[in-house]
């Protein structure tokens, strides 16, 4: 197998362009954490308030 970077260095540099390419899977780790972690708050969210109104009524 014939590796494309000879160092961790060159890895991370990437020829010049490492800067834009790890930027880009930082941001899209955002996002994706975003996708996961929004949805979870928001139903959270919902459960309190059904708690909430539920208390209320009785």
């Amino acid at each position: 197998m014939n590796l494309q970077f000879h160092s961790l260095a060159e890895l991370f540099a990437m020829g010049g362009h490492g800067v834009y390419v790890w930027a880009v899977y930082g941001v899209a780790a955002l996002v994706m954490g975003a996708l996961v972690v929004r949805p979870l708050r928001r139903h959270a969210r919902a459960l309190a308030a059904v708690r909430s109104a539920r208390q209320r009524g009785r």
